[in-house]
This record gives structure tokens, sequence and C-alpha cells, in this order.
């Protein structure tokens, strides 16, 4: 793929000038029959979920480079939309994010990280456009159902919090809020935020629905005048680079509002390229959205390196600038928002497609791809097959642009070329990072939240079901006064199936023996129970079939060794004289096939046989939805 962006712009003013004499297939670059549609931009998803974690927790200067190459302008990706999740206490997709209003009567606008990185985004690129969507609640918005839009006015009113927290606690001004649910929209909801974003001096916020598919939202759209009236964008997930008719005939702005969901090698890249031409050449969407913005989880929860570049060692300072990244800057570094595509653009005779965009004051880009199949598969829809040879293609510049001018180029398959006016794109580059390690094996953590005054969570700890967020104990003066602190105490309403226990992972997925310390905390009287464990094998929306090695500790004086979070494969159990509100430590050790446990550097039990898994992560976590406090973890792995 040829993505110097840079050496690219000053062919095209040199070849501009010329008559071209090489043969091949001609293409039109008219403006004199009108324009196309307006382009929207170019973005990156964080969430959906807990896609950026591990990200907050890089030292400088390397978190700093990140957010350079993702969003500096004719630096990097440059990207124009930055999308994040309105995080609602669930699990969704590869980890859970904090909600503004963890119950009914809570109010906190600095939870999570997804504040600080629209900041950072807004420092770099100032008019780059903010999008929020929910993609869970917290239990009190469903009120008992798993289900958010049974109390519609409960939910506006929920999400215009977030979007009124925003511009009071951080100065951000959030330009479009999205509506989607897995299973079906609203209009009543739609309605009902558009009313209640109104009442709250909102107008200027714009709503995208219903960030899933093309129907039924269409067709309601163009058969309902006030949900027509409340709806701005029509937002798609995965189009395959398609729309429908009915979409088309409603005359609304079309976005593919999440897409790309793929692995970020150069076969990502050439994804990333056919999509972001073709979305427009088949589809007409005027804006695309990468989902994710940057893998920055642990490379082994679902869809690892699935993002615009790769971040996932907060521990070594590595990261990688992916092909995907310079794919984007083929269209952002030499295009803005408000810019206009011609009419004039489609697929070549011998494969691949070509858009051409202006601002309409003398500017002109040229984006052409010339995509294989096999090199640009991406991970949904299914892609059926197709062909693409090396060609000769000639360009005619014609209207406002060039009187008669035209330029050709041989293009070979699977390149991306970027021909264009504008003159100051380039390669952003810094030296290299430090090279790829391995989680310390040795690794301890007091949770002393002065250490870390900008996030409420924990560093490197990825939450899967459950919230741990660093809490401070007014009332108990002692060695306690700093903890992790579990907060949520009812099932989110959810679309991916949580655990019923809270669990937070964290180290290498190939620890294999090691010894995992914490002291622990019950706040519920006799129904109160939390847990250590070691080789989690399991995180993302399958959560639920988690396995490993659970020590479990209940304030009813007991104790049980499992083999997976439901606790149902019982390797050992007992007494324990464990109780709330009671400090303990637990201590927890595998090696080879056998476990075993101290309470307080007593022994609980000893060489529990166990078979499965071999390897994984290590964790914490609650019994159920429950508050429980952690402190002073520590991490010794053998292999």
């Amino acid at each position: 793929v040829r993505m110097n962006a840079g050496t690219q712009c000053c062919m095209f003013l040199s070849i501009f000038l010329f008559i071209s004499i090489c043969l091949g297939e001609d293409y039109d670059l008219d403006d004199k029959t009108g324009l196309g549609r307006s382009f929207d931009g170019i973005g990156g998803l964080s969430g959906g979920g807990a896609t950026s974690r591990l990200l907050v927790n890089y030292a400088e200067p390397y978190r700093s480079q990140i957010l350079d190459y993702l969003f500096k302008p004719k630096f990097g990706a440059s990207l124009q939309i930055l999308k994040v999740e309105i995080g609602g206490d669930a699990q969704t997709t590869d980890g859970t994010e904090p909600s503004h209003m963890h119950y009914e009567d809570d109010e906190n606008y600095f939870r999570g990280y997804e504040w600080w990185l629209m900041k950072e985004a807004k420092k770099r690129n100032p008019n780059i456009t903010l999008i929020g969507l929910p993609w869970a609640f917290p239990g009190w918005v469903g009120n008992g159902e798993n289900w958010p839009y049974s109390f519609p006015d409960i939910t506006a009113s929920y999400v215009v919090s977030w979007i009124l927290g925003a511009k009071q606690y951080h100065n951000l001004d959030i330009d479009y809020v999205g509506i989607w649910n897995e299973r079906s929209f609203n209009s009543k909801y739609i309605k009902l935020l558009r009313y209640t974003l109104d009442k709250s001096g909102l107008e200027r916020v714009k709503i995208i629905a219903s960030d899933n598919l093309w129907e039924p939202i269409s067709s309601v759209v163009t058969a309902d005048k006030e949900l027509q009236d409340a709806v701005e964008i029509l937002g798609v997930h995965y189009p395959g680079t398609n729309t429908l008719p009915e979409a088309l005939k409603t005359g609304k702005k079309l976005w593919s509002s999440e897409d790309y969901s793929t692995f970020n090698d150069n076969v990502g890249g050439g994804c990333w390229a056919r999509i972001l031409n073709q979305n427009y050449v088949n589809g007409k969407m005027t804006a695309t959205i990468c989902w994710n913005l940057v893998s920055s989880y642990y490379g082994d929860l679902p869809f690892g390196r699935d993002g615009l570049m790769t971040a996932k060692e907060p521990w070594s300072g590595n990261y990688v600038v992916e092909s995907p990244i310079w794919i984007t800057a083929h269209t952002t570094q030499f295009t803005e928002p408000g810019w206009t595509y011609l009419q004039t653009v489609g697929h070549f005779t011998h494969g691949g497609s070509y858009v051409a965009l202006t601002d309409e004051r003398g500017n002109l880009t040229i984006i052409t791809e010339t995509m294989t199949h096999d090199h640009s598969v991406c991970i949904r829809p299914p892609l059926p097959s197709y062909d693409v040879t090396a060609q000769n293609v000639t360009f005619h510049l014609k209207g406002t642009f060039v009187t008669e001018g035209s330029f050709s180029i041989e293009l070979d398959v699977d390149e991306v070329y970027t021909f264009t006016t504008v003159r100051n794109g380039q390669r952003g580059s810094y030296p290299d990072p430090p090279p790829s390690a391995p989680f310390p094996k040795s690794y301890k953590d007091d949770f002393d939240v002065s250490g870390h005054p900008y996030f409420s969570e924990a560093p490197n700890f990825a939450d899967q079901t459950g919230v741990f967020e660093y809490f401070t104990n007014q009332t108990d003066p002692g060695p306690h006064v700093s903890t992790l602190r579990q907060v949520v105490t009812q099932r989110p309403v959810t679309w991916v199936a949580d655990a019923d226990q809270t669990i937070s992972v964290i180290g290498d997925y190939q620890w294999q023996d090691l010894m995992v310390s914490c002291d622990i905390y019950m706040e519920s009287v006799h129904t109160g129970g939390v847990f250590i464990a070691v080789r989690v094998n399991k995180g993302g929306g399958v959560v639920r079939s988690t396995r490993g090695v659970f020590l479990w500790v209940y304030a009813d004086g007991t104790y049980k060794v499992t083999n997976d979070l439901n606790g149902m494969t019982v390797l050992a159990e007992g007494l324990s004289g464990t109780r709330a509100r009671v400090w303990y430590t637990l201590t927890l050790t595998v090696k080879g096939n056998y476990a075993s446990a101290d309470l307080n550097g007593y022994p609980l039990w000893k060489n529990a046989v166990l078979w499965e898994p071999r390897h994984g992560w290590a964790a914490i976590g609650t019994s159920s939805f429950e508050l429980a406090q952690f402190d002073n973890f520590a991490i010794e792995a053998l292999t």
C-alpha cells in the first residue's frame, strides 16, 4: 500500500500541468454539473467498550506521542471525529466503563477516561467533532428491567446530564448524541430526547439514529414528520459500503457510525482503505467511524488489535503505529469536514475506486484505492468475490479545475494514492518507543489515589463486570484509608451477558504458576462475598463462562475454591470465620496442578487439584453486585 502522502502531494502538483499521453481507461472529474454530498469526516471510536483502558496508564512522552498519531492535524491519522462511550457500568465488548451516575442520587463527571481523552483530542484539534453514545445504562435507569426505554423520560434526562456535565466540568461541547440498542429503536424516546435537549439549551446537539441498521429507522423517519425533525443523521453499523433506497429517500445525511472492527495488519489496512472510499461511492455515506480508535486493552480479550493503532503495554511504553493510521491520513490530511464530494466519483473498470473532494475554493483532493479481495477483507459483513488488476487510468480535469487538463498513472493492485493541491501533509514520526515487554512478574499496588489524581481506576486493571474505583475511606484513618472499591450494586441495563459476579482482570494472560495476595473488606453483612483468582481465561462478552482458580470468602464465615467464575465447579470448601466489615489478607498460590491459600497468613487449604485452564490473568471481584474494598494487591509470577 502506497502511504507516503507527502510524496504523492508533490507528484500531483508536477503531473497536474501536463497532458498525458499514457493509454488506459479515462475518468472525468468535473464540477460543472454540480457537486455531491458534503464530507463530514473520518473518526475513531473509544468505547463499546473499554477499548482505551490501558492508554491512560502510559508514561510520558509515549502517551502524548500516541495521542499525536491519532489526533494531531497533518501528522498521523489526523482524525476529524471522536466518538466515545457514555459509560453505563456494564460490559460492552472488552470491559466496563463507569457511569457518571451509578445511582439515581449520584453524579460524578470525573469518572473514567473518556473526559480526558476528549480534552486531549480537542487540545490537538479544536475543530474535532465529538459524539457520545450509551451502549448500556446503570440498573436504576431501567427500574429493574433490562431495557432502557420503559421510562424514556428518565433515560433522556440521564443522557442529557452527561452532555451538560461535559460542558460544565470539562468545557467540552458535544456535537452529536447517538441512540442505539441492538434489539430495536424507540421513536418515542428519540422525540423525548430531542425535547429534553432543546429544553436544556442544547439545540445545537444533534441526534444520530439508530446507530444500528438502515431499517426500520429509514422508513419510520419518512413516515413520521416529528421523528424526521428530531433526527439529523441516519447512522448505521458495518454497512458493507452499501445503503438502501429508503435511506436515501429520507434526504438525511448518511454515516457509517461504526465500522472496521478488523485486525490491524496490512489486510486490515486494506479493509479500511476500501471502505473509506466505497462507503461514499456505493453508499453515499459522508462519515466513517472506526471501531476502535486504539487497541489499548489486553490483547487476549475479544477483538484484539482491532484499532487504528496498538497501545497495549503501558508497563513497557511500547506501541505500534499500524497501517490504518496512514490509510486514514490519505484522506484526513488533505481534506476537511465541509469539503464536498464531486458527483464524478466511482469504480475503476478493472477494480478499485476513486473519490474526489473540493473545498470549492480551488483545492482538489483525489484518493484512489485498488484493494484486492484477499487484501481487504473486513471482519463483517461477508465480502463477495471480485477482481482487481493492474491498470492505467487517466483523469480528465474539467469545470473550474483545469481547462482540458489531464494526468495519467499506472495503478498496481493493493495501492492507495492521494493526489492533491494541499501542500502541507506529512508522515509524522517520533523516535521508536521502547521494545515490547511482558507484564512485570512482580507487581504491587496499594491503591493510593494521590498517585493517580486524574483517573478513577487503578492502573492496568480491566473491569469485566462491575466497576472498581479508587475510594477514600473517611471513617478509617488507619492503613486502609485509600482502597479500590467495587461500586455497582444493581445489575446494569446491558446488551452483553454480564456475569452475575463482578470481576476485574490484570496481568499476563500467559501466566501459569503464580502467587496473588490482596487485603479484602466485605461491606454486605451476611450476604457479602469476595474473591481473588489466577489463570482467569476469559473476559469481554463471554465473561460469564470464565474459568480459572477462584478463592472465595464470605461474610457468613465460609470459603470455597472453584474452577469457574459461576462457582459451579468446587475444588475445596469449608469454614473461614470471615465476616463483613473486617479486613482480611487472602493469598492464593498455584503451581502446576495444585493450588493452596492462606487467610491472614494461616493455611486455609492446601493442594487442591486442578487441570484446566493452564494459564490466564489474575483477578479480583465480588460474589454479586455489592460493595466491597480491596487493598495492597500483589503478584509474584513464577512462570
